[in-house]
């Protein structure tokens, strides 16, 4: 084996990230001003949910 040829692991490779911090943020954002429209339909908790979750990502 050559010292420029790559070694086969057995340890699946680390993913990468999809998102960037900032990518959060704006997300949070979008989500904050989706619950003013949707604050009177059931599906207002979810949204309500993912918008804390999100915050304690950033």
């Amino acid at each position: 084996m050559s010292e420029n040829s790559e070694r086969v692991s057995n340890e699946p490779q680390r993913s990468r990230a999809v998102f960037s911090q900032e990518d959060f943020g704006l997300m949070r954002a979008a989500i904050e001003h989706y619950l003013s429209e949707v604050k009177d339909r059931p599906e207002a908790v979810k949204y309500s949910n993912l918008y804390h979750r999100l915050g304690r990502v950033t």
